[in-house]
């Protein structure tokens, strides 16, 4: 599932830099990317929540913890 992941992100976000850790329908997501320049903590979950909607319906993915940056964020 992390692979997936991964792969739909990268797919629909220009990224900078991305990780994501986890097992067991529970993941934590670390990305970097100016997408989220000038948008809320809510609003850049809400960008990751949408791409990734279908497994959290399915139950593939119960839980999520997102840590999302900008470029300029993550280098301070």
């Amino acid at each position: 599932m992390k692979d997936r992941i991964k792969k739909i992100l990268n797919d629909e976000i220009e990224i900078h830099e991305l990780s994501v850790e986890g097992a067991d329908a529970k993941y934590e997501i670390n990305i970097i990317s100016d997408v989220f320049e000038g948008k809320s903590i809510i609003n850049r979950h809400k960008i990751i929540y949408s791409l990734l909607n279908d497994y959290i319906k399915t139950g593939e993915i119960h839980a999520l913890t997102i840590k999302a940056k900008t470029v300029g964020e993550s280098d301070k």
